[in-house]
């Protein structure tokens, strides 16, 4: 199968043109996610006219559109319930419309984690998996579920796609979603800045030099040897095997793969969740193994045909 996939994120867009596991060409657009939704349709629809040029192709070709968003998301009658300071116009968007009128194609919407999760079991780490989680570290923290090898939807279209706000600390930060402690409130990207700011001697530490600090400059400092660095990255690593146990014991799963821009860290965060998990997970039938995803921004992407392939309850 062909098809044209969209994953829309806070900084980007990626549109690629995938056939089967393969990504035959993609290109990414910068956005503002603040300014909304509807103003970036017609450049996503002028990239795919670029790509099909540059790939000598038809989008007429293609099967269809599948789009991954970052929010809560209702497959089944192709819209956006809810979102979190992102495309918040988003809901009032009729995208089944819009994938006829503007590209000729049937369209299919989910989750942007969930859409990821079905790419790393199409092609990445969780290939021949049906019970699967998969969390995913970067400016917020996303967790999705696969079981008896179905995503896990729920009435509401909101089970399983929010193990990012699990409450890990029930004394801690309010997260942006309303609630209190949640994983993403304790450990994400943009709650990061606001644990230096709280965080004994950080004026003091390496970190400081720094205009903005993200986990890319958390772990390079922690591994020079900076004692608020090493301290912080203990804690949001702490955080995100406390997450992990509550994913296991929410969804039973095999797998857990865990992604996200963090991963270039992966070397020091694959093994301590895998230890953790070893060890604290209730699973007497074995031990579940944590892996690294294996298709980074592309997992979305490469999620697009295994989701128009699906057949919705």
């Amino acid at each position: 199968m062909r098809a044209l996939a969209i994953d829309l994120g806070g900084s980007h867009a990626n549109c690629g043109i995938v056939e089967e596991r393969a990504i035959l060409a993609n290109d990414a657009i910068a956005v503002d996610c603040a300014e909304g939704l509807r103003p970036l349709l017609p450049l996503i629809v002028d990239t795919f006219d670029q790509l099909a040029k540059r790939t000598k192709l038809s989008l007429a070709d293609c099967k269809g559109v599948a789009v991954g968003f970052p929010g809560l998301v209702d497959a089944r009658v192709g819209r956006v319930l809810s979102t979190n300071a992102k495309y918040e116009d988003a809901p009032k968007v009729d995208f089944a419309a819009w994938g006829r009128e503007a590209l000729g194609l049937p369209l299919r919407i989910e989750n942007d984690a969930r859409m990821a999760l079905l790419g790393e079991c199409y092609a990445g780490a969780a290939m021949g998996v049906t019970e699967v989680v998969m969390m995913t570290l970067g400016t917020g923290i996303g967790g999705v579920a696969m079981i008896e090898g179905r995503l896990l939807r729920g009435k509401h279209a909101q089970a399983g796609c929010l193990g990012g706000h699990f409450p890990i600390l029930f004394t801690g930060r309010c997260c942006t979603c309303g609630a209190i402690g949640c994983a993403e409130a304790e450990a994400a990207g943009w709650s990061l800045p606001l644990i230096l700011r709280e965080w004994p001697g950080a004026s003091g530490s390496t970190l400081s030099k720094y205009q903005k600090v993200g986990f890319k400059e958390l772990f390079e400092e922690a591994a020079a040897g900076d004692e608020v660095a090493l301290a912080v990255r203990d804690r949001c690593l702490s955080v995100w095997c406390a997450d992990a146990i509550a994913l296991v014991h929410a969804y039973d799963p095999e797998v857990i793969v865990i992604g996200g821009g963090v991963m270039k860290s992966a070397a020091n965060i694959i093994p301590i969740i895998q230890s953790h998990v070893r060890k604290h997970a209730w699973t007497p039938w074995g031990k579940v193994q944590v892996r690294a995803a294996e298709l980074g921004n592309d997992a979305a992407l490469l999620g697009a045909v295994p989701l128009l392939s699906e057949k919705l309850d």
